[in-house]
């Protein structure tokens, strides 16, 4: 039994199948909502049917739509929010939370007027005596499986070995297995990146374009992944381990995942709004592709996949075009 007190701040599918996780591992944990009818929802009927329908959570996991009750005495605070909305979460943890905590963000994104991974967001927003460490905990896993109990690994990354190791101890059952790294930096751009590779597996599907070319897609992806992460300090070998090529591939391959299923639609011929507008959740990699293009463009760094997959998002191309101009490109070495 782990004795640290967690909070968990939101109520969406992913925080749902961790706040369960920890229930399960006999953690104090509380969940917290922006909407006061979750937590009803999950305090009295056990269900998050918005996001995970048909899940069962455990009775002992509790949620309330109160900030300052979920922040009192806790020892790990999970950011469990999309990326747009930390900023915001944070301006009010800054005026409620009294005491240093680790922090642990499980959102993968970049963020697009800064170009700040989620770490650098929580060092630049929250006050500083406030933050013991900070912890990304990433990873190929669906919130569907995770709540089902399925085999899942996961990493938590920080430059604090110790709160790694924290949250490791915290998370860890024979269900979900957690590894401890310590560049935060590569986990970070894997894990916000992937979204984008997604997205255009999710299109090439969508259009019929077969295996062959997810399959170059994937791999071909992955190396503007590693290409941005090191110009940007991160250590080549974390994109072979579980966030960098496991989180791609789950990401790329799972009907599963909310960027495949935009991307899928959209080479199916729907808009990005008309599919934003039905989808109910987050597509982190809409905005992410957004970020990284312009991120790119100013470090001068080749990614060909990612501008293609930003013209179809933002200028209305056609995938076939994009598709015929990435096969058109001129003729190089793989490495």
């Amino acid at each position: 039994m782990i004795m640290s007190k967690i909070a968990v701040l939101g109520t969406g599918s992913w925080g749902t199948a961790l706040a369960s996780v920890l229930a399960d591992n006999q953690v104090d944990v509380t969940m917290w909502s922006h909407r006061e009818a979750a937590a009803v929802e999950i305090n009295d009927q056990h269900r998050n049917q918005k996001y995970l329908p048909d899940v069962e959570l455990p009775t002992n996991l509790k949620a309330t739509a109160s900030m300052a009750t979920v922040l009192r005495d806790i020892d790990i605070l999970v950011l469990a929010v999309p990326t747009k909305a930390i900023r915001e979460v944070i301006a009010s943890i800054n005026t409620q939370l009294d005491h240093p905590v680790v922090v642990v963000h499980v959102s993968k994104g970049i963020e697009p007027e800064t170009n700040l991974r989620i770490s650098e967001i929580i060092t630049d927003a929250m006050t500083p005596s406030l933050v013991a460490a900070v912890v990304a905990l990433s990873g190929p896993s669906h919130a569907e499986e995770v709540c089902r109990r399925m085999p899942t690994t996961l990493t938590a990354a920080s430059t604090d070995e110790s709160a790694a190791k924290l949250v490791q101890n915290a998370f860890s059952n024979l269900n979900l297995r957690v590894y401890t790294h310590h560049d935060i930096i590569g986990t970070e751009i894997g894990g916000a990146l992937k979204n984008i590779i997604a997205l255009g597996a999710g299109i090439s599907d969508g259009v019929g374009n077969g295996d062959n070319a997810k399959a170059a897609l994937i791999t071909r992806g992955m190396r503007e992944i590693i290409r941005l992460g090191e110009a940007v300090g991160a250590e080549e070998e974390t994109f072979s381990g579980l966030t960098g090529i496991g989180d791609l591939i789950v990401t790329c391959t799972s009907q599963h995942s909310r960027n495949w299923q935009t991307g899928y639609r959209l080479g199916k011929g729907e808009t990005l709004t008309e599919v934003l507008a039905s989808v109910g959740m987050i597509v982190e990699g809409v905005r992410t592709t957004e970020a990284v293009y312009l991120w790119a463009k100013k470090l001068q760094i080749s990614m060909p996949i990612t501008e293609a997959i930003y013209g179809i998002l933002y200028d209305e191309k056609s995938p076939t075009v994009a598709v015929d101009e990435l096969m058109g490109r001129q003729k190089k070495s793989e490495y």
